[in-house]
């Protein structure tokens, strides 16, 4: 059985989700109504997985998920509104702890139960075999082993060589659940003077993929932008896929260009990360490519990874210990495509040395 708490001040939310998860049939479930309950309820229930809502009376989302993290970590899936402040607030989540999170759309509570149903049901099994980080993940803590890499990082490059063109170097970084935080921590920790394009594909709502660019862009060296249509692409900049749709490199007027186009229906997860990759094969000289793979439920990208370093490129799968779900990496290493594997922290230190040759 998989011990579930879930956490929402409206009556009619509990119990929706109450009844669609006792209907899985091997779920015990707890309820609490604010983030007080919360927290009592993870020290005496000690649940696998905590489905947390976020605007809260008494005690928010955000605040008890803090105080869970420190006290007792445990897997949690947040359930965010499809809004601006949902997003931030989300990301926010993420960076204390949490492993995932759905997006709640708008309408009535039954309609909303009903479009999220098998996505909620597939994150929170997710979450039950994921390995919650505790404290160690807390704001404060990213932000300073991000200025760690960022400083060594810095040091690996200071050799760089800044005559290079666009075509002599491209980063892929493909990622799922647990991935915003995962890509902030590489991101964080390249220099200003990083001098690849940087492409992400993260498994992502289409209205987060601007908020997440935009809070990238201010904690990152780099410029970070959601690539919301037909960009060129260029040296040192980061593009971020844009939810809803898939994320390919083709060929415009002789450069190298990243675009939004619809979902394709022969991959099951978008922004496609093997769709990313197989573009860039096309496109792109493969030893000059660099991918890497995070944590995520799956195998997105894991094909076109392994084929990535078949021809030459070189390719990094996240760690099993930092990972928050081994599942993408996982295939990757399996595969024979991984050429190195490391913890979410000292990727940025790896592409920089590997960039400044």
């Amino acid at each position: 059985m998989i011990k579930l708490l879930i956490v929402d001040d409206s009556a009619l939310m509990r119990r929706q989700l109450t009844t669609l998860f006792q209907a899985e049939g091997d779920f015990e479930i707890h309820l609490a109504r604010n983030g007080d309950e919360a927290v009592r309820e993870n020290r005496e229930f000690q649940p696998d997985v905590v489905t947390l809502d976020i605007n809260m009376p008494e005690m928010d989302g955000l605040t008890a998920l803090s105080l869970m993290m420190a006290e007792r970590p445990v897997s949690v899936v947040m359930v965010s509104s499809l809004t601006n402040e949902g997003a931030l607030a989300t990301f926010e989540a993420l960076n204390l702890g949490a492993v995932d999170y759905v997006a709640k759309p708008g309408g009535t509570i039954s309609l909303s139960i009903d479009r999220i149903m098998a996505e909620l049901i597939a994150k929170v099994r997710s979450a039950a075999r994921s390995r919650p980080k505790g404290n160690l993940t807390t704001a404060g803590t990213v932000v300073r082993r991000m200025q760690e890499e960022r400083k060594k990082a810095a040091a690996a490059s200071s050799s760089v060589v800044r005559s290079r063109s666009d075509g002599d170097g491209l980063l892929l970084i493909g990622a799922s659940t647990g991935g915003p935080r995962a890509v902030e921590i590489v991101l964080s920790g390249l220099p200003a003077n990083f001098p690849w394009p940087v492409v992400v594909a993260q498994h992502m709502p289409a209205a987060f993929t601007r908020a997440f660019a935009d809070r990238l862009n201010q904690c990152c060296a780099l410029e970070v932008k959601e690539a919301s249509s037909a960009m060129p692409v260029e040296s040192g900049k980061v593009y971020i896929g844009r939810g809803g749709a898939d994320t390919l490199l083709a060929q415009r007027a002789g450069r190298l260009t990243v675009m939004a186009a619809p979902e394709n229906s022969n991959f099951l997860w978008h922004p496609s990360v093997e769709l990313l990759g197989r573009t860039a094969l096309e496109h792109c000289d493969p030893k000059h490519l660099t991918a890497v793979l995070l944590t995520g439920m799956g195998y997105d990208g894991s094909d076109a990874f392994t084929e990535i370093k078949k021809r030459g490129g070189r390719t990094i799968a996240e760690s099993e210990d930092s990972a928050v779900v081994y599942g993408m990496p996982a295939e990757l290493v399996a595969k024979g495509g991984a050429s190195v594997i490391l913890a979410v922290e000292k990727m940025a230190s790896q592409l920089s040395i590997w960039a400044s040759r």
